[in-house]
């Protein structure tokens, strides 16, 4: 607790009660640099060590090939260097997907999540400045007029008031001004402040959290959909092999090379490629819903072009794990969490020590309006009061309340670091292992498509029974949609990658508490139609 002394020099020497207020107000002013409560001290991330040095998911090239026919060695996705590179600003353009690109420029403006927790952000920075209001003293006024008439009867009934003035009539104008401030002696209003601003901080971190989220949701949807329209490729090229294939055993029973069992076999499978071809436009619809959701339009008038999916994921910087504590907004937000509790320790503490407060009244009075600004009709007071609490049974429990939750705090923050953490190594490890399996399945599609191609030929010669043919298509199908998905995976694990480094932020773009203190644009308070 530090007080800062105040001195007045003045010349002539003021009258008593001038003095006195005088004095009063450098006594008060004397302690208002006081602050009771435990300052903040940001505590360590891990608690029982500090980040580790390194990602230890992170790949590197194996030794020799895994198996025959799996990926080489070095084959491996692995990210960018420096280990210290980090994304920034628009993340996405990383894929050089240009309707992608398209898309995240309009969510950022079209969706309405994000305008939600942009405007509760706008009422955080509002509750800032209504704290600090409370720094400055209250001016109230309240002119009055009244005229009146007495009863002419009432001086025959008391005796004490003269007949002359019985049943007259009289005015009264009163212009009082009134100003009262309560001086934060103790810092309970600037503690009020503090949790105010750091809560505006955890309202600025949470928006930025949603946006990553929508972006991220955005992301996924948008190649899933691609991959749909991959699979969509497979399976329409395997209806019109399919067709081939029946229209061959359609022949070669029309000859009699063939039985009609052969026949049955081959309409099955190409009805059923048919079935799997259509069914692939349901969940392509509602990706593309999602997205036309996202990016705030009615899902019936948007649409998206069929394009096959050609992308792969490219290297992306993950940079040190002591860095990610300041890439992730939600990181961010319960650091700031753990110092809103800890301001509100001070509140609370502050509930121990006395309020004082200074009033003063001052104002003209007049029975006219001719007089009313003589000299004579002023009027004026001065007061100060102070209140302490001398007992309550609510104030311990409550100063442990905060305390205990200012704990759960600190508990929370260092969860969500370690969340972080897994989530990171969680897709690094997602992301090239899908990689390597995309390559091993793609070997297991070019041998299966050859041994069909082979056995193919000898059918037609009637070496074989169409059953040979017909297991060779089912095995090559379903190593070619297992292929579509691995790479839908893969992509969609990049991007979840991405989100769990905190997309392009970093803890240098959360407002300041002086920033969120500060009164925002109009364009930012305009009421939305």
């Amino acid at each position: 607790m530090r007080n800062q002394s105040t001195y007045y020099r003045t010349e002539q020497v003021p009258e008593p009660a001038r003095l006195s207020a005088l004095a009063a107000v450098a006594l008060l002013l004397s302690l208002a640099g006081c602050t009771v409560g435990p300052k903040y001290h940001q505590p360590p991330a891990i608690a029982t060590a500090p980040p580790p040095p390194a990602y230890k998911e992170i790949p590197t090239p194996s030794p020799i090939p895994i198996a025959d026919g799996a990926a080489p060695a070095g084959t491996e996705w692995v990210p960018a260097q420096p280990s210290d590179a980090m994304l920034r600003g628009k993340w996405w353009e990383i894929y050089n997907e240009p309707d992608l690109n398209a898309l995240e420029d309009r969510l950022n403006i079209d969706n309405q999540t994000i305008k939600e927790y942009f405007e509760n952000y706008m009422v955080a920075r509002a509750i800032v400045r209504e704290a600090r209001a409370q720094y400055y003293p209250t001016v109230t006024a309240g002119p009055n007029w009244s005229r009146s008439r007495g009863s002419a009867n009432l001086g025959n009934n008391t005796g004490g008031v003269s007949s002359a003035k019985a049943g007259s009539t009289s005015s009264l104008i009163v212009l009082p001004v009134d100003v009262s401030w309560e001086p934060d002696l103790f810092g309970r209003i600037r503690s009020q402040v503090h949790e105010a601003q750091y809560s505006a901080q955890i309202s600025a971190a949470d928006l930025e959290n949603e946006r990553l989220a929508e972006e991220t949701s955005l992301a996924e949807y948008y190649f899933e959909i691609r991959g749909q329209d991959q699979l969509q490729k497979v399976l329409d090229d395997t209806v019109t092999a399919d067709r081939k294939a029946f229209d061959l055993t359609q022949s070669l029973y029309d000859t009699g090379v063939t039985n009609q069992i052969a026949v049955v076999e081959a309409r099955s499978t190409l009805e059923s490629a048919q079935a799997s071809a259509t069914s692939v436009h349901l969940l392509r619809a509602q990706y593309e819903h999602a997205i036309a959701q996202l990016i705030g339009q009615p899902a019936s008038s948007f649409s998206i072009p069929v394009r096959p999916m050609t992308a792969v994921p490219p290297p992306i910087p993950v940079g040190l794990p002591s860095q990610l504590l300041q890439r992730r907004p939600d990181i961010a937000a319960a650091e700031r969490n753990m110092a809103s509790a800890n301001a509100a320790i001070g509140v609370a503490y502050a509930a121990f020590f006395p309020t004082v407060t200074l009033s003063m009244t001052g104002g003209l009075d007049s029975s006219s309006w001719k007089h009313l600004f003589d000299w004579p009709s002023r009027t004026w007071s001065l007061g100060v009061g102070a209140s302490q609490t001398l007992y309550s049974a609510e104030l311990g429990p409550g100063l442990s309340q905060f305390v205990s939750t200012y704990n759960a705090d600190v508990a929370t923050y260092r969860q969500t670091v370690l969340n972080a953490f897994q989530q990171v190594e969680d897709n690094i490890v997602a992301v090239n292992n899908y990689s390597r399996q995309i390559q091993q399945q793609q070997a297991s599609v070019a041998s299966t498509q050859k041994a069909l191609d082979l056995e193919i030929g000898r059918y037609e010669t009637g070496i074989d029974p169409y059953i040979d043919v017909l297991t060779l298509q089912t095995n090559l199908l379903a190593s070619q949609q297992a292929v579509v998905g691995l790479q839908i995976s893969q992509m969609t694990s990049s991007v979840a990658l991405i989100e769990a480094l905190g997309g392009g932020w970093d803890s240098s773009q959360l407002p300041t508490p002086r920033q969120v203190t500060q009164k925002p644009d109009k364009a930012d308070t305009k009421i939305v139609q």
